[in-house]
């Protein structure tokens, strides 16, 4: 039987989670992509905290964008969720990609992220 979408999603998902796993030191960049948004959160998986957060539904990032499910809000997200880092004092982080093709929305967010000082 042919897996669906989410499904498919879901299988990649703990694939990359059995190899990716943050610590205090660096800490894990999770990313959800839904049809509508994107959300990001910085994760310390030993003490199972979240250190930051950022995503299209934020008051200061709505107001500006036109849409929550493009690049242009992919790349205004991760520009927020590396100035949020760099304010709690994180510069190294373990990207995951949740499960998510490297392509697309994913991929602006990384870069973005990587242009604006996180390293990963």
């Amino acid at each position: 039987m042919k897996l669906t979408r989410k499904e498919s999603v879901h299988r990649r998902h703990r694939r990359v989670r059995r190899k990716v796993f943050g610590t205090a030191e660096r800490p894990r960049l999770a990313v959800f992509r839904s049809a509508q948004h994107i959300y990001v959160q910085v994760i310390d998986d030993t003490k199972q905290h979240t250190l930051a957060a950022a995503s299209t539904l934020d008051p200061e990032l709505k107001a500006n964008l036109s849409s929550g499910a493009n690049c242009e809000a992919s790349v205004k997200v991760g520009q927020s969720i590396a100035q949020r880092c760099a304010s709690a004092g994180i510069t190294k982080v373990v990207f995951d990609r949740g499960g998510n093709l490297y392509h697309g929305r994913v991929k602006a967010l990384a870069d973005a992220a990587r242009e604006a000082g996180l390293d990963f």
